[in-house]
This record gives structure tokens, sequence and C-alpha cells, in this order.
């Protein structure tokens, strides 16, 4: 597999974030959009994505860093059980999470996985086009969007409730807006969940320091990742996650996160199909193969 090098972007960085797309099922076509789009938008917010599909990365030195780690898209088992553990105390440490589309249907098995995202995808109808209404409190993901969201995506069912564990949802698919013969097998509760976020995330273990949580369902197609007021829904739930006042984007004394510009490096990628940005300013590698930009 190709390695690209890459550069930092040439910015005032005040959080890192770390954007993982391993895939051990179904493999999205629009990963490698996806990653581009984010890493384009991150100077914006002063946030530096990184990237990687190699799950040796989950490990406590390399997860402090830290700031916000990105779950995109993943499928199926994409952690060992090392790999999960250091999650979990990445968790425990204040990190902060955020699940996009179909990472709700990885790491299936795991109860601890399921409270930090929300709820594990169930199924979805064909690909269709359909309302999301904006519902519940005003948030940073929803406030550019119409009440009622047109879009072109999947209508994700969910296997338990997000409010169950705390969750409060703020897209809700318009089921009157599209056609679902289902069967639905559990209890997903009303109105139908589409995106949500937890103040403090339910993944964290007793005694632990709690960051936040955002998960969007919408993101399946390529032209998806290309629309603007996409774009600003996703920034919007990073960077309020990234406020979560427990990393040291905004807490000096936390645990976890963005370590200093001078301490930060540039690396490479290799991986499956992910396609970095044009890289820019002066490149180097590191043995982990990671995509920084």
């Amino acid at each position: 597999m190709s390695q690209v090098s890459v550069a930092l972007a040439q910015t005032d960085i005040t959080a890192t974030a770390l954007i993982y797309s391993a895939t051990a099922d179904f493999r999205h076509d629009s990963i490698p959009t996806a990653i581009e789009a984010l890493k384009a938008q991150g100077p914006a917010y002063n946030i530096r994505f990184n990237s990687t599909e190699d799950a040796s990365w989950f490990n406590d030195d390399e997860l402090s860093q830290y700031d916000l780690l990105v779950f995109l898209m993943n499928t199926g088992e994409v952690l060992d059980a090392d790999g999960q553990a250091a999650l979990q105390r990445y968790v425990d440490s204040g990190g902060n999470f955020v699940g996009i589309h179909a990472a709700s249907d990885c790491l299936r098995n795991s109860t601890f996985f399921d409270k930090e995202l929300g709820a594990h995808f169930d199924y979805h109808p064909a690909i269709t086009h359909a309302i999301v209404d904006v519902v519940g409190p005003s948030h940073p993901s929803t406030s550019m969007l119409p009440a009622q969201w047109h879009v072109y995506d999947e209508m994700y069912n969910f296997k338990s409730d997000p409010r169950s564990v705390g969750a409060v949802v703020i897209l809700s698919a318009n089921e009157s807006s599209y056609n679902d013969p289902g069967p639905r097998s559990f209890n997903q509760g009303t109105p139908h969940p589409t995106a949500w976020f937890q103040e403090r995330a339910a993944g964290v273990e007793a005694g632990g320091a709690a960051g936040r949580s955002f998960y969007t369902s919408l993101g399946h197609t390529n032209d998806t990742w290309k629309d603007n007021l996409f774009l600003g829904h996703v920034m919007g739930g990073i960077s309020w996650a990234i406020q979560s006042g427990t990393t040291r984007a905004t807490n000096a004394s936390a645990l976890v996160g963005s370590l200093s510009d001078s301490t930060s490096n540039a690396s490479s990628t290799s991986g499956s199909s992910a396609s970095p940005a044009t890289p820019t300013g002066n490149s180097s590698s590191n043995s982990q193969n990671l995509a920084a930009l």
C-alpha cells in the first residue's frame, strides 16, 4: 500500500483530533472523501486532524495526544481487546468522542462502546430522499440547518434508544417522508433518533472524567461530504465536543489532549483507500504511518 508524506497545516493549532476509519465488514467508498473534507475544514476551526486505520495506535501513549477521537464509518470488530481497553482508559481520562454514520455498526458486542456512542445500528431501508427534522435544544451542530432538512441518505434504525443512556436527540428522521418496510425489532424511542449528543458520555467508568460524545448517522455518500450544510453539521458537533473542558485544548491540567506545537509531528499514512489532502509545508514521516494535516 502507498505511503504519502504530508505536513501539518500552517495554522494556530489549539486542538488535535484522530480520525479512525478502519473497517472489518462493509466499507463505504466515501471514506477518503470524508477524511479529505474533515482535514480541509480543520484550519477554520483550529483543529488539526490526523487519520489512521492502524489499530496499534490505540495505546495510552498515542491516544493521550488527542482532544478528540472521530470514529468514521467503521464496521465490524475494528479493535482487539487491548485496543478497546486503551479506548476505555482514554474516555475515563476525559477524552472526547465523535461517531459518524456506520461508526454505530462497529464493536457490536461492546457494552462500553454502546454507551459511549449512544446506540448501535440495527438496519436501514434503501437510501432515500427524506426529511430530517431539527428537534430538541439548540446545538452548534444544528444551528445552521433548516427546521426541516431535505437530505439524500440512509435513515438508520437503532437497537436501543440513545436517550436511555442520557443522550439528547437533536435530529430526527421524519418517518412520513420516506418508506421503511422494516421490520423493526428494537425500541429506539420517539422521535426517531438520527443525531444526538451526550454532555458527559455514558461510556466512562466510575471515577472517570467523562468527556463529551456526539453522533450523527448521516454521511453515506461522496456528495454528502461535499455539501456545506452537512459539513457545518459535522464540524459543529466536532467543535462542540472539543470544548468539553476535559482535555488540554481547553484545560491545561487535563490528562489527555493536544501537545504543544513544538512536540507535534508531521507524519505519513498507510492503510486502505483513504486519500490524504494535498500536502503543504515541510514533510516528514514516522514509523506509525499516521496521516497528519
